[in-house]
């Protein structure tokens, strides 16, 4: 026990620390402790982002001058209108796309629903006889309920499949499916690629979330051919609490996507308010109704963090996963050190291949975890769980230091051991 008490593995960590490529990027971001004093280690990026220090600044600057003075000018002047399609060309890199094919507008659970739906009536186009959505059978709930909506609107069955299984269950019938990058619970990482060539061998359309991978991994939307995509950007992107979610639609899909919500925003000519609809052109008609402003230029500030990265992009991403990883494998195996044995079990892949950025623990009680969250969040330690019985710790690479994960798994041991 020596080694776990003494100074090596805290040498360990700083060695780390010191070798890290992205260690510069955590001054960008607030990471101070709580507001009675209390130091925090923050590992629940999976499901809120850090504040990037230079929001604030922007964000008065948007409410004070931009709709203070400049009032509805800035539609024009200071590039609101340009906005979703703007923001969503610094999102584009970071998920492997080209430009012109994200925009961000609505939350997730709408842009779901667009893309969906928009999936089953290309497949259609193609096959009229395709009456099948698969969805991941252990997908974010929302998801599940927007696929149920979808299935509703387009006279389709909803068949629920394991993520792993999506690709052999595709078949003739089959119009799209609807697939999480990375479980939510379990934070394993699917085959994106490989689903995704399995199912254009069966005539159908892919669509993925990308809530829990976006900002934490590579996604290679374009290298994969994948169809439709979309993602949250309050997580690994840091965009700030409900910031608005993005919409990829891959470019020689854009002139037949056949949104179901056809709002004016998203109309070839806006300001005609003509009665009847004509799509825009391009990621353009992903849009429905007048964008979240505040929000929307909060991330884009936020999203200003990533060019600081060596090589913003798909090389950004090279150098996030490769952190991610050690920070995921440093934890399982400081975990390993100090919990007492028979505590926890890692739900979550050991493999790399298979490994998100997070690490998801279950407790050998189920009952304790919400009670061993609350007592590890009072010390410092910031993570969440989910029934049944799961810690999650995230693992966000921009700002995550390894002497964050030391400590987190030392509080943690400390917790359970002190607990009946």
């Amino acid at each position: 026990m020596s080694e776990e008490r003494g100074t090596r593995v805290e040498d360990e960590a700083a060695r780390l620390d010191a070798a890290d490529e992205l260690r510069a990027l955590r001054e960008e971001f607030v990471l101070d402790g709580d507001e009675d004093g209390t130091p925090v280690v923050y590992l629940d990026g999976n499901s809120l982002g850090a504040l990037p220090r230079s929001v604030p600044a922007r964000l008065a600057d948007v409410v004070e001058r931009e709709w203070g003075r400049m009032r509805i000018r800035s539609w024009t002047e200071s590039g609101w209108w340009e906005a979703p399609e703007r923001v969503g060309e610094r999102v584009a890199p970071l998920v492997g796309a080209a430009a012109g094919q994200v925009v961000v507008a609505d939350s997730t659970s709408v842009n779901v629903l667009k893309a969906l739906v928009g999936a089953v009536r290309l497949a259609r186009e193609d096959d009229p006889g395709r009456a099948e959505i698969l969805v991941d059978a252990t997908t974010f709930p929302s998801d599940g309920y927007i696929a149920e909506s979808a299935a509703r609107l387009t006279g389709a069955r909803l068949r629920a499949v394991p993520a792993g299984e999506i690709a052999g269950e595709a078949g003739p019938a089959t119009a799209a499916a609807l697939v999480n990058h990375v479980d939510y619970r379990t934070g394993e990482l699917h085959d994106l690629p490989g689903i995704t060539a399995a199912l254009h061998r069966a005539g159908a359309r892919a669509v993925w979330d990308l809530c829990h991978s976006a900002g934490a991994l590579p996604v290679g939307l374009d290298a994969s051919g994948a169809d439709f995509a979309v993602g949250c950007t309050y997580k690994y992107l840091n965009g700030g609490p409900g910031s608005p979610a993005f919409l990829y639609v891959r470019r020689d899909l854009q002139p037949r996507f056949d949104s179901p919500l056809p709002g004016w925003n998203s109309h070839s000519e806006p300001f005609a308010m003509a009665e009847g609809y004509v799509p825009a052109e391009g990621i353009a008609r992903g849009r429905v109704g007048t964008p979240d402003i505040l929000s929307l230029l909060a991330l884009e500030e936020s999203l200003k963090v990533w060019e600081r990265v060596d090589a913003y992009g798909g090389a950004a991403m090279v150098q996030v996963r490769e952190k991610s990883l050690a920070l995921t494998d440093f934890f399982l195996r400081r975990v390993e050190a100090h919990v007492p044995a028979g505590r926890l079990t890692s739900v979550t892949p050991g493999e790399h291949a298979r490994r998100g950025s997070q690490v998801s623990l279950l407790c050998a009680d189920e009952d304790e975890a919400g009670p061993v969250m609350k007592e590890l969040i009072a010390r410092g330690v910031v993570g969440d769980f989910r029934h049944p019985g799961v810690l999650r710790f995230g693992f966000t690479p921009l700002y995550t230091s390894f002497a964050d994960v030391e400590a987190a798994a030392r509080v943690l041991g400390e917790v359970l051991r002190e607990r009946p």
